[in-house]
């Protein structure tokens, strides 16, 4: 303390001389001092400080983190794709001369004022939603306005393009992507990336992707945390026209793992198409061979009675795993008639002990708990803002405490724009103390941020959750969730099962 006491009367005196020569230098001298003062206090302390929570979850990753025994060497993708058009929101629907007013959610949008109500109402949950906008001439004035609008960005788009754009980043790996590509998404996609000849077309599928941030305002409307709402008309992904083709080039291909998406696109097309379109998927599913586990990638969707024709035609029993968050997998069990279907809508966090139930059931209904059951799947992988969770039946996949950390860590570096976790640019959110079950048999459980995936039981399934590292101010929100499922796929390995 002596020493600040010397250094301060030393600035005083010298202070009081150099005012005299020029009265406006003390001013300038006070404010380098103030900035520096801050730097000098570490020397003074004895102590080295304790590491944060963020620090010590973001240390502890990089050692739980390591490569599976057996690594993919060949990944197919498929099977939507399209250019995203990422633009303000509130930014784009002022400039279409829209006025703030009240909220109201739409399956399928026909015009400007759908537009308008069904953003405003998933801007004040803070939730993503995806929507078709049936009228073709409305929709591509829109996309001119979106692709005209001041900072609006070109990226590439479509769940099964975004999981091939992160895979393709591992230069060990060669990806298949299979989709509608036209010549502005090739000119984007990674150069490993392969794309059948059959899947190039001469017009891009685009998709609008209005984001919001965190506390942005929009008339009475606030959201509670950043995210985007996603409209197209996009025949081409709707139909899943692709889907054949994919199926067909794999056995040239010859992929260790296959990887799915799209479903959801068909929702806006109308109940005719879904029930031909997903038995004719079905088909097209269960003729990969049966040693290459195939992962769907789920996604925003509002209409029960699809996925209830999603669960009826068996899609979920046939793929080995599958990638969803928050939002759709209430939505799985409300469709399914499921634990807690009665709740409308999350509250803040979603409740561990809650979506533990659910993923239970998931694995229960349509996997593979039962030794006996002919279903395929096994893995389930979960993802929210704070925290991650991977449900895996035992003895089917390896190194999942590795996965559902890698997958936190990148959508903590992807969400600020970075490669690396900064910790001084995410928080904490997760619980650090919750249930395994909402309903009794429940086990109390912690998360030790020195050793940050927890692991409990229930039956013959096992989960790991790991809290996710929330970035303050996210750069951009859009694929996430496909990074996430792309990350943990790249950590996980299968078990091979004795041949019966």
């Amino acid at each position: 303390m002596w020493r600040k006491a010397v250094l301060v009367a030393l600035l005083a005196l010298g202070m009081g001389y150099l005012y005299h020569t020029d009265p406006e230098l003390p001013a300038r001298v006070l404010n380098y001092v103030s900035e520096s003062l801050p730097q000098m206090e570490p020397s003074d302390s004895s102590e080295p400080r304790p590491p944060t929570l963020e620090e010590a979850i973001a240390r502890a990753w990089q050692t739980l983190i390591t490569a599976p025994a057996r690594r993919w060497a060949r990944v197919a993708v498929g099977v939507n794709a399209c250019v995203d058009v990422v633009v303000s929101g509130v930014g784009l629907l002022q400039a279409l001369a829209l006025e703030p007013g009240s909220g109201r959610d739409h399956v399928v949008l026909h015009g400007k004022e759908d537009l308008k109500e069904a953003f405003i109402h998933y801007m004040g949950k803070g939730a993503a939603a995806e929507r078709f906008f049936s009228d073709k001439e409305v929709f591509q004035r829109i996309a001119r306005a979106a692709a005209e609008y001041p900072g609006a960005q070109l990226y590439v788009g479509g769940n099964a393009a975004l999981i091939g754009q992160k895979l393709a980043s591992n230069p060990e790996l060669v990806v298949l992507l299979c989709g509608p590509v036209g010549p502005k998404l090739h000119e984007m996609l990674d150069e490993q990336i392969i794309v059948p000849p059959e899947s190039l077309q001469e017009m891009d599928e685009f998709h609008l992707i209005l984001e919001y941030k965190s506390g942005e305002q929009w008339g009475s409307s606030r959201a509670p945390q950043a995210s985007r709402f996603i409209l197209s008309h996009d025949v081409s992904n709707g139909e899943m026209s692709t889907l054949e083709t994919f199926v067909a080039s794999l056995d040239e291909f010859q992929p260790d793992l296959v990887v799915l998406s799209g479903l959801h696109m068909m929702e806006g097309m109308g109940r005719d198409l879904w029930e031909e379109r997903l038995k004719e998927a079905v088909v097209a599913i269960s003729d990969v061979r049966n040693e290459v586990p195939i992962h769907l990638e789920l996604a925003s969707m509002t209409d029960r009675d699809y996925m209830n024709l999603i669960l009826q035609e068996q899609v979920l029993p046939i793929v080995n795993s599958i990638g969803l968050n928050e939002q759709e997998l209430l939505f799985l069990t409300q469709s399914g008639g499921g634990p807690h279907a009665d709740l409308t809508s999350w509250d803040g966090i979603p409740d561990v002990g809650r979506v533990s139930d659910i993923l239970l059931w998931v694995l229960e209904q349509q996997g593979r708990v039962d030794p006996e059951s002919e279903a395929d799947l096994t893995r389930i992988h979960f993802h929210t803002l704070a925290y991650h969770i991977l449900a895996t039946v035992d003895g089917h996949w390896g190194n999942q405490e590795a996965a559902v950390a890698a997958g936190a860590r990148v959508a903590s570096s992807q969400a600020c724009g970075l490669q690396a976790v900064d910790v001084t640019k995410v928080v904490l959110k997760a619980p650090l103390s919750f249930y395994s079950s909402f309903s009794e048999p429940r086990k109390s459980l912690t998360v030790d941020p020195t050793r940050p995936v927890t692991v409990w039981r229930r039956g013959n399934v096992s989960f790991h959750l790991t809290p996710v590292l929330v970035c303050k101010q996210p750069l951009r929100t859009v694929g996430l969730g496909d990074a996430i499922s792309a990350e943990g796929l790249l950590f996980s390995e299968v078990t091979p099962q004795p041949e019966l």
